[in-house]
């Protein structure tokens, strides 16, 4: 059977590889070491493999355990390139283009004061029944000092998960794929014998499916930069995700992790016989008008304009704009604009990316203590009875993030260059994201 992407099946160069894989594990920070010469590489293009030889490598590594892995071979470690701090690119107004929004005064505020230690640009577009504000502020990069591009490409991290998820349920729509069809119905021998309940495609989406995280490119903040253009190829991350058995039986709890986003996209190839970005271009992106977005597969720079991303360390802004997305694959590796998030938001909400039939999953929070997580999205209870649906997402040097209220009365979508990205979204999303509710 044909087909998944590419290069992240691949055996390529590795590295010491950490169990976590979370969206936001911690990140210890070291302080860098002094700066030496990086030779560039050039960005390979993913190709694409058959499916049935990804699927059976994923097979063979979980029966056959850590033997049947290719050899890896540790990237030198490359020292931090370094800029000194934010003095050198004083902070200036920010720029507005629509400020008739209920909420422009506290956005406005938001975005006040960049570059600085949380930030060195943003872009938030607010909008709704009662206005809009659209506004940017900081710097494109803090060497040159020069002005935020408004519309650039930035790292969406997380909020691909919303792709992934209106493509499952399409197909759902389609009845080319239950929900209740099982993991070990669709891929026989892939869950060891410690998984006895059937894990559901709608455990899944909703993160309650009890499989725990696999291989990630995690680890103190150093090790992470010095191994940035490492490979980490898919069978790995599902190896040793399977390989721990489950944390708990399906449905019982809600565990976000991005292993169920993961196997997602396994399962989108198998039905589809095309590779998952392929068919999340087809169905979603094209369909939008998402034409800043793209799936970077094994690259390692941002296409056309973009915002440098940077990492404060010790005072000191360490850019960390290229950087190999391929641990994260469909589970927060897409790359996309503010402009393109706002229209994955109204398509979503609206029913043009997910059919109405399948939506409600999408507004959907299990009955579970706890949980917030639905497919795709997550809910968040404001006080005095607003709630709102969104998701935040996080790459290094990048935070993302898309939330409206379910009838689109206020609706917000950001873009930001955080300086601190992996350790923390929280911040970010409420600097940036919450003041548009009020």
């Amino acid at each position: 059977m044909p087909l998944p992407p590419p290069g992240r099946r691949r055996a390529g160069q590795g590295r010491r590889v950490h169990p976590a894989s979370e969206e936001n594990p911690p990140c210890t920070v070291a302080p860098p070491r002094p700066p030496r010469p990086v030779p560039p590489r050039r960005p390979a293009r993913r190709t694409a493999a058959p499916f049935g030889a990804a699927l059976c490598a994923v097979t063979t590594l979980t029966l056959l355990g850590t033997a049947a892995l290719p050899a890896a071979a540790n990237a030198p470690a490359a020292a931090p390139r370094s800029v000194s701090a934010h003095a050198q690119s004083p902070a200036a107004a920010p720029i507005v283009t629509r400020d008739d929004h209920p909420r422009s005064e506290a956005l406005r505020a938001a975005l006040a004061g960049l570059p600085d230690d949380e930030a060195t640009a943003a872009v938030v577009l607010a909008g709704g029944r009662d206005g809009r504000f659209e506004g940017s502020a900081g710097v494109r990069d803090i060497r040159s000092g020069r002005e935020a591009l408004a519309d650039g490409r930035i790292r969406a991290g997380s909020v691909t998960k919303v792709v992934n998820a209106s493509v499952v349920l399409q197909l759902a729509a389609e009845d080319r794929l239950s929900l209740d069809s099982t993991v070990q119905e669709l891929f026989p021998g892939l869950l060891t014998d410690a998984f006895t309940h059937p894990v559901t495609v709608r455990n899944l989406l909703n993160h309650t499916s009890g499989i725990q995280a696999g291989a990630g490119l995690n680890g103190p903040w150093e090790e992470q930069y010095a191994h940035r253009f490492d490979r980490l190829p898919v069978a790995e991350v599902v190896r040793t995700a399977v390989a721990k058995g489950p944390a708990f039986a399906p449905g019982e709890r809600q565990q976000y992790l991005n292993i169920n986003y993961t196997l997602l996209a396994l399962i989108v190839e198998k039905v589809t016989g095309r590779p998952f970005e392929a068919e999340a271009t087809r169905r979603v992106l094209g369909p939008l008008g998402m034409r800043a977005s793209y799936f970077p597969g094994d690259e390692v720079g941002i296409r056309g304009a973009h915002n440098r991303g940077y990492q404060l360390v010790d005072g000191v802004h360490v850019d960390v704009t290229r950087w190999r997305m391929t641990d994260r694959w469909a589970a927060g590796d897409l790359v996309s604009s503010p402009a393109d998030l706002k229209r994955l938001l109204v398509g979503v909400f609206t029913g043009a990316a997910v059919p109405r039939t399948q939506l409600e999953e999408m507004f959907t929070v299990p009955d579970i203590d706890g949980a917030t997580m639905s497919a795709g999205l997550e809910r968040f209870d404001l006080g005095d009875g607003k709630v709102v649906w969104g998701k935040s997402g996080a790459r290094p040097g990048y935070n993302a993030g898309i939330a409206a209220t379910r009838d689109l009365s206020r609706t917000v979508v950001y873009g930001v260059t955080g300086t601190t990205a992996k350790e923390s979204g929280g911040p970010v999303a409420a600097r940036f994201g919450i003041p548009a509710f009020g």
